[in-house]
């Protein structure tokens, strides 16, 4: 210790505070004896401006000082300290880096003493030794926050990081790629990657884009997202979405690789594709089926009616009785074709669904189900339209697919509103055992909940029933 090599009975170090570097704290001091204890807690309560007491006088003008006597300096603002302990004589000197100032070193003793001007040289060479020490310590503390915070992120990353070199080995193997190609990062590093983690098909296109960069420079891949195949250790391929950087280190060039599994994402996109196609063709089928029930059904019959009037206004004046039968035959016709177009236009959309909503829309479809049903709840207030129509065909779709293929002999309909969506839940008592995928009418439903941003849930083991749950956003 520098004060007890000298026979001096307190030390203080003195660096710029903690977000307000224009002032001095103490963060150590060191006393000979328990005489200057105190001393010590002034300090290192004291915050000190440039040019303020001993040590902002060398923090400012960046040379050491000297005072013979602290009592008789009249910049000494811990004089009455330095008083009740006994301390007199005083000198500091500044602490330097090659980056500049760090902070000051005092030391006093109980004696006043004249300048020495030796000591003080020698304690200015001092001050550079111990500035070169702590920028290192400073440089080796930063640099381990560093490496901490460089392990940190890359343990926690959700995307797996894999770093290799110019010659395409791993060098490092976070916990995401771990869980996600099958290796433990001790067995990978220093593995090639391409054997690792690239399908055969691809490796030799991997060493060769490798290698023409390694030897240009000219990049072609590096600082942009891809997609491509990835393979586990157990052989399997996955796709994934990769982004290679180079790291910038001195040397021959590293690289570190992004990826992410996308196997997911891409799957959903698939059933997106499907789910469109179905819809695009579930409304070819719609317009078709509605064209064949007009066709068929009510065009016959006002073509018939047409007719039969045609029939009757000739018959007017030769035979009017004859008119008056076939007046009454076109009038029945028309009856019919009436019945037959309300029908029609009961399937596109029900009366009582645009008339008084979802309730009483959801009572008339319990009321005509050939199987006992029951209501249990459905919400009193209308919903938006959109919200309403599908609800109503999940209803009704799950009913029809009870009555025709589970021998259920009860069924109960619920319709429940929480916190802004729509839980719709459709139970029975058959056989079970139902296959969403087996038929194009739950299909077709799940796709039309889906552009609801709603979900669709069948649940039907063997022998226990089934429940139909949908949920939709009621959100404007």
């Amino acid at each position: 210790m520098v004060g007890e090599s000298l026979g001096w009975q307190f030390g203080a170090v003195w660096e710029p505070a903690p977000g307000r570097p224009e002032v001095l704290h103490c963060v150590e001091t060191w006393q000979a004896n328990a005489a200057a204890h105190d001393f010590g807690l002034t300090s290192k309560s004291t915050l000190l401006a440039g040019g303020e007491g001993l040590p902002g006088r060398v923090w400012r003008d960046g040379e050491p000082a000297w005072i013979p006597d602290v009592l008789a300096d009249s910049n000494f603002p811990r004089g009455p300290a330095a008083r009740n302990t006994g301390l007199r004589a005083a000198f500091c000197f500044p602490i330097r880096s090659a980056g500049g100032m760090l902070g000051v070193m005092e030391f006093f003793t109980t004696n006043r003493r004249e300048l020495d001007s030796e000591l003080l040289a020698t304690m200015a060479t001092v001050g550079d030794q111990i500035g070169q020490v702590v920028e290192r310590r400073r440089d080796t503390e930063a640099l381990l926050a560093k490496e901490a915070r460089h392990k940190a992120i890359l343990g926690t990353s959700l995307d797996c990081v894999v770093m290799m070199d110019h010659e395409g080995r791993v060098v490092d193997f976070n916990p995401a790629a771990e869980r996600t190609f099958g290796y433990r990062a001790q067995d990978a590093v220093g593995r090639e990657m391409a054997e690792l983690i690239v399908p055969p098909e691809l490796r030799e296109r991997h060493r060769r884009g490798l290698s023409r960069y390694v030897a240009t420079e000219e990049p072609t891949v590096l600082d942009r997202r891809f997609e491509i195949t990835g393979m586990r250790a157990d052989g399997t391929t996955f796709p994934v979405e990769l982004a290679i950087t180079r790291i910038d280190l001195p040397g021959p060039p590293t690289f570190a690789g992004y990826l992410r599994d996308i196997t997911e994402r891409k799957a959903a996109e698939a059933d997106l594709r499907a789910s469109r196609v179905r819809i695009v063709e579930a409304a070819d089928d719609a317009r078709r089926r509605l064209e064949r029930d007009l066709h068929d059904g009510a065009q016959q019959r006002l073509v018939e009616l047409a007719m039969d009037l045609r029939l009757a206004r000739s018959r007017l004046d030769p035979d009017p009785a004859q008119a008056r039968e076939l007046l009454d035959s076109a009038l029945e016709d028309l009856a019919a074709a009436t019945a037959e177009l309300r029908e029609l236009a009961h399937g596109i959309h029900p009366a009582a669904l645009t008339e008084g909503g979802l309730r009483p829309a959801l009572e008339a479809l319990v009321a005509r189900c050939s199987v006992p049903a029951r209501l249990l709840d459905a919400p009193d207030e209308r919903l938006p339209a959109a919200v309403e129509a599908t609800a109503y065909f999940t209803v009704g779709e799950a009913l029809t697919n009870a009555v025709r293929h589970s021998e259920a002999s009860r069924l109960e309909v619920e319709a429940e509103l929480v916190e802004g969506r729509l839980r719709i839940k459709v139970r029975d008592d058959g056989r079970g055992g139902a296959d969403p995928a087996g038929g194009s009418g739950l299909r077709g439903l799940a796709d039309r909940i889906a552009a609801l941003d709603g979900h669709l849930e069948l649940e039907s083991a063997p022998g226990v029933g089934t429940v139909l749950r949908a949920e939709l956003p009621c959100g404007s």
